[in-house]
């Protein structure tokens, strides 16, 4: 940890509060494109991705919608609506060509440090969840960007691609599943380390852990105060920043309203935390290579997508199957009870009453997880895995999501499930608010934050910038050959399958 007993005003150029993958992400490319910049990083905890980021405090799937139904809705005339499965999969791409050139730069010594080819499955039972899954991979099969998906209604086909799905499963029902080799599982902690430490390795990089941000503060001339406390032993400093990067999870809204920028003002969240179901035993684990997805429940928020992942964790393999969704009034795993009502303004809480009012099914749906027993929870396991038994699983604890509420001219208020990236002060701080695709994407939403806050320097960053990102400034889904070509080279590089 870098400390700095002084108690004179430090100035760095960028200041990151959280030891995330946002974080470590934005940090890297920043100093990949200008390396004289004086970087510091904030984290309130020992150790870097302690969160959100830790490899078991979420699934890992690389999201690029190959298994995702809900990036895929049925269109009232009946056809599949994939344009959001496209900008899903066009940012997991950008993320891959960060990744790759990062190894092929030898930054990162091997992809499999973080990274491991997993098949992406969706799999469905019953006559109208078959047929959806078939009019999905219809209108998939021919983009480039999914190019290499395979549908199957037969079982013994189904058997190979998921043999512990499968087993003891009962004939007679509609069974369908599509399958893509090119899917990945990501150990987002184990990446994070490996960013800090790029960071770590170059002058004008300060690391401080422990340190909690309490406060921040306009200082004139776009810069800001930050108000800093160590958690061990509670001396307080402040630091100045040239620019601020609120890369805290859940943390980051309580901090963005205290910047007091306007962007800000009517910004809430509603904190959803969420439970896996977990198995270590090798006989098991070694019958089941895939993450397979199925359809969210009635009401379920995106995120609560039941699915079952082959986790690759610091060489540790293991199953997860889940989520169980819940309500907790933390912002973050390690944080306050206090959190949601200490969030709650005049400015934003009519946006959240609105939200209440308008959002029913997802209350009662997180009423009925919290209530649920052990055995609701090993009874939803078995429709993926019929011969699953209690004592081969565990319960543990993800991460804690919050989800972004805003004001909404007509309805008052709306509840986001994306990410969503806010800017204000002359683009001299940015927040990073909400959850899923999240992680995935931490590459091309970094490159939202430059064009939105350091757009003047993008023309001589630009050439750097494609050097990093080929497809920089190219939509791969209007370039079937530059898509051939990316695709191809990241595989190669980051030691794909497909």
């Amino acid at each position: 940890m870098t400390s700095n007993p002084s108690s004179a005003v430090s100035t760095y150029d960028v200041v990151l509060i959280g030891g995330g993958v946002m974080s470590a992400t934005l940090g890297v490319l920043l100093r990949q494109l200008e390396p004289n910049l004086s970087i510091a990083l904030f984290g309130r905890l020992d150790d870097v991705a302690l969160e959100s980021s830790n490899g078991w405090n979420n699934a890992g799937t690389g999201h690029s919608a190959l298994c995702e139904l809900n990036y895929t809705p049925l269109r009232p005339d009946g056809n599949v609506d994939i344009s959001k499965a496209v900008n899903v999969n066009e940012a997991f791409q950008v993320s891959r060509q960060f990744w790759s050139y990062l190894v092929e730069s030898g930054q990162i010594a091997s992809p499999r440090d973080f990274l491991n080819p997993i098949p992406h499955m969706s799999f469905v039972w019953g006559a109208e969840n078959t047929d959806f899954l078939r009019r999905r991979h219809t209108a998939l099969q021919e983009h480039p960007l999914f190019s290499g998906m395979s549908f199957s209604t037969d079982e013994g086909q189904l058997r190979q691609w998921m043999p512990l799905v499968m087993h003891d499963r009962k004939p007679g029902e509609p069974l369908a599943a599509t399958w893509h080799p090119a899917g990945t599982d990501v150990n987002f902690g184990a990446l994070t380390r490996r960013l800090v430490g790029i960071l770590k390795g170059r002058p004008g990089f300060e690391l401080h852990l422990g340190h909690e941000v309490e406060d921040l503060k306009p200082a004139g001339n776009n810069e800001w105060d930050v108000s800093v406390r160590a958690l061990h032993g509670g001396a307080e400093r402040k630091v100045r920043a040239k620019f601020v990067f609120i890369g805290a999870g859940g943390g980051a809204l309580p901090l963005l309203q205290k910047s007091g920028i306007p962007e800000a003002r009517g910004i809430g969240g509603f904190p959803v935390s969420g439970q896996f179901l977990r198995c270590t035993n090798p006989d098991i684990v070694a019958r089941h290579h895939a993450k397979v997805y199925g359809k969210a429940s009635v009401g379920a928020p995106p995120m609560s997508v039941p699915h079952l992942d082959t986790r690759v964790i610091d060489g540790q393999r293991g199953l997860l199957f889940g989520p169980y969704a819940g309500f907790s009034t933390k912002f973050l795993k390690q944080g306050s009870w206090l959190d949601l009502p200490r969030s709650i303004r005049m400015d934003n809480i009519g946006a959240m009453l609105a939200v209440a009012r308008d959002n029913w099914p997802l209350t009662r749906y997180l009423i009925q997880q919290v209530l649920q027993s052990a055995d609701d929870r090993i009874k939803a396991l078995q429709d993926f895995v019929p011969s699953a038994r209690k004592e081969d699983w565990e319960l543990i604890t993800a991460g804690q999501r919050v989800q972004v509420i805003k004001k909404d001219p007509t309805r008052g208020g709306v509840l986001q499930f994306g990410t969503e990236v806010v800017t204000g002060a002359g683009g001299s701080i940015a927040a990073l608010l909400g959850a899923s695709p999240g992680a995935s994407t931490a590459a091309p939403i970094m490159l939202t934050v430059l064009q939105r806050c350091f757009g003047g320097r993008l023309p001589q960053w630009a050439a750097r910038l494609r050097e990093i990102v080929p497809s920089y400034g190219v939509k791969l889904a209007q370039d079937p050959e530059l898509c051939a070509q990316v695709r191809e080279r990241t595989r190669t590089v980051l030691q794909l399958e497909g």
